[in-house]
């Protein structure tokens, strides 16, 4: 078969995308896989799949982030930034022990976790964003990212289709394309799960375990587990199969990022987190002391703390872009405590009016992002504004964390709106309460009128 041309494909390494992998190597495309790991030692990998490789192959050596495998590292024999089927490597990279019966002919890796969380995760905090009051946005905000990859890819290798494993009832599909078409006009999408020749194949999970099965493509669902999963530095969420029906409780092996908050510490982690312009810069364990002061290492040690003591996990029902209630759970962990650090510094440093106006931009900030449009030229607009509320957003919070919550201990910033002694009860100061009077006359007389005629209509 003659090739259609080269894709690439958003891939994940779940169910979905192995088999689309395959299946779009089986339409004739030579397919540009990549894999974009927005967690710690975050990468992306890029695995050419020419249309003339041998399928049965592709389970041996899709999967490089698999234990048993042998770690490569930049510099080591055969990585060169040149050479053809060169490896580009910024950390050390698990990979197939064997190369038998595959060809790699190009494979380009690259750490995104720092882009991640300093472009996409802090102004998601600084907006203090929440779908809906509850979901911190994780899934929501790693699209872009990984989009933008995407793109750079295709435009890089020449390649004139872009393809992803999102479903056609969910909000991904909007998010990626959305991507795609703002970054690149000229790129075609091809979205397997809106095409009759791979739905009418596939009508669900278990006819892809069975492909799956037939090619020998190794996949994290099983019939015992058949949810689906999705992961990035900031979270993970959980939907799809058993837990479609919202009155079915989560397994209590589903929790990955997490701690059982009652199977959690007894004693808490004291933390301080520093904020400089809505963004944490430095977060100091108080109990011992050790210090986090770079993006992702403190986001990094937030997971890490927040998982331990059970904090981020959330259940919901929440409303889809394209038209439909879905059911997912969330783990946040970091994204948890910052989002109420955060709130707090704010609160403690910012003018009433102006925090007024901040909020309703970070509902419109949180719907933008939630319904793909973070390229659109009105979220630009809205992250600029939210940028220019939090440049006097600095200081110290510190916090508790303990068995599922998170507790505010204190505050202390150099730019505080906070005067302890005109608020004081003990102390005067420059105000008279006695101007509470008028102050309190001329606000009830809107009240007076809108209740005096509401009596004569009542009488009538």
């Amino acid at each position: 078969m003659s090739s259609k041309g080269s894709v690439v494909l958003a891939y994940s390494g779940g169910l979905d995308t192995s088999c689309i992998l395959v299946w779009l190597k089986e339409q004739g495309y030579d397919v540009i896989a990549y894999l974009v790991r927005e967690r710690p030692r975050c990468l992306l990998v890029s695995v050419c799949l020419p249309a003339s490789a041998q399928v049965a192959s592709l389970s041996a050596h899709c999967y490089s982030f698999k234990p048993g495998f042998s770690s490569l590292k930049p510099g080591d024999g055969g990585v060169s930034a040149e050479a053809p089927g060169a490896l580009y490597a910024s950390w050390p990279l698990s990979l197939p022990t064997s190369s038998s019966g595959f060809l790699f002919p190009q494979v380009f890796i690259e750490d995104v976790s720092r882009e991640f969380v300093e472009e996409f995760i802090w102004p998601a905090i600084q907006s203090s964003a929440l779908y809906e009051d509850r979901y911190l946005l994780g899934t929501s905000l790693a699209r872009p990212c990984i989009a933008r990859k995407q793109v750079e890819i295709a435009q890089r290798e020449g390649a004139k289709y872009v393809s992803h494993g999102a479903t056609g009832k969910g909000n991904d599909q909007v998010r990626f394309e959305l991507t795609c078409y703002s970054l690149a006009p000229q790129i075609k999408v091809i979205a397997p799960w809106r095409m009759p020749e791979f739905y009418n194949r596939f009508k669900g999970r278990n006819d892809l375990m069975e492909y799956a099965k037939q090619h020998g493509i190794p996949i994290p669902v099983t019939p015992k587990n058949p949810w689906s999963m999705d992961e990035n530095l900031m979270h993970i969420s959980y939907e799809a199969g058993i837990l479609e029906n919202p009155k079915n409780q989560a397994p209590p092996g589903l929790y990955t990022k997490t701690q059982d908050p009652a199977k959690a510490p007894n004693t808490p982690d004291i933390l301080e987190i520093e904020f400089r312009k809505g963004v944490p810069v430095k977060v100091t364990n108080v109990k011992d002391g050790t210090t986090h002061q770079t993006s992702l290492e403190l986001f990094m040690y937030l997971n890490e703390v927040a998982g331990k003591h059970g904090v981020g996990r959330i259940d919901i029902v929440e409303n889809r872009f394209i038209g439909m209630k879905s059911r997912g759970i969330y783990e946040t962990p970091a994204g948890t405590i910052l989002y109420h650090a955060h709130l707090d510094i704010e609160a403690f440093t910012m003018d009433r009016e102006v925090r007024k106006i901040k909020q309703g931009l970070g509902l419109k900030f949180a719907e933008l992002v939630y319904t793909g449009f973070w390229h659109s030229p009105e979220c630009e607009f809205v992250r600029h504004c939210i940028a220019k509320s939090q440049e006097r957003v600095e200081g110290k919070v510190q916090v508790s964390v303990l068995k599922g919550q998170v507790y505010i201990l204190g505050r202390e910033s150099p730019l505080s709106l906070y005067n302890e002694e005109l608020v004081s009860m003990n102390v005067q100061g420059d105000y008279e309460p006695i101007d509470a009077t008028g102050f309190i006359n001329i606000n009830s007389l809107r009240l007076k009128e809108y209740h005096r005629l509401q009596s004569k209509v009542t009488a009538k």
